[in-house]
């Protein structure tokens, strides 16, 4: 799981999150991956319900203590593998829309964030079992909540500087709504044979109005 998707910037883990702690020396941050890298390949092969601790610790090489120094539970490993992929798409979207300086730039650069949202998913497959894992446990419903108002609130920065005199409440919740259709859009294509999924995320572009800020007027 250390590894990024194609074509995405560079992410740095540092804070905890939901797991204890994040190592800081090089050995215990290589077993710290290694328990990731393995959860996230039981996830793949059995689903996130079916991830045990005591699985990671047999398939992973590491010693009980280890697996809760760092982790007190399957949801926190679950998180944590979650809150790595948010990361990604939290720089992605904001590597796309911070260049953002008209309204003729809004569309283009929001068609490349949900084609970029889209490939991270088919580089790595486990991201659709993991976002099922998330909608499974109350606390990572939470924290999917959270990474849509991540979200939505870099793609309000972008709106407020084409239009700073529009009511800037009008805009975040235009840009929350305008997240999680666009988080819909790529997770029902996800889920399709890729010839049909790449059509609806074409068809879904197409859509898109090129003048989002005359839907908040």
């Amino acid at each position: 799981m250390a590894r990024k998707p194609k074509n995405t910037p560079h992410v740095t883990f540092q804070t905890a999150g939901l797991a204890r702690r994040v190592p800081a020396q090089h050995r215990s941050r290589e077993r710290y991956n290694r328990i990731l890298e393995t959860a996230a390949q039981i996830i793949a092969e059995k689903g996130g319900e079916a991830l045990r601790m005591s699985d990671i610790v047999e398939r992973a090489g590491v010693p009980f203590g280890s697996l809760y120094q760092y982790f007190p539970d399957r949801t926190a490993i679950i998180g944590t593998l979650a809150e790595r992929y948010n990361a990604i798409g939290h720089a992605c979207v904001d590597t796309e829309l911070s260049p953002v300086k008209t309204v003729r730039d809004l569309h283009p650069a929001l068609c490349r964030m949900i084609d970029g949202y889209y490939q991270m998913f088919l580089d790595d497959p486990v991201m659709r079992d993991i976002w099922y894992a998330t909608q499974a446990d109350k606390t990572l419903q939470d924290l999917d909540k959270a990474d849509m108002e991540v979200l939505a609130a870099i793609l309000c920065d972008a709106l407020k500087r084409l239009a700073p005199d529009h009511d800037v409440q009008v805009l975040a919740g235009f840009s929350l709504l305008t997240m999680h259709l666009i988080a819909a859009a790529v997770r029902h294509a996800i889920t399709l044979e890729r010839k049909e999924g790449d059509r609806i995320i074409a068809t879904f572009k197409r859509v898109l109005p090129r003048d989002l800020l005359a839907l908040t007027e």
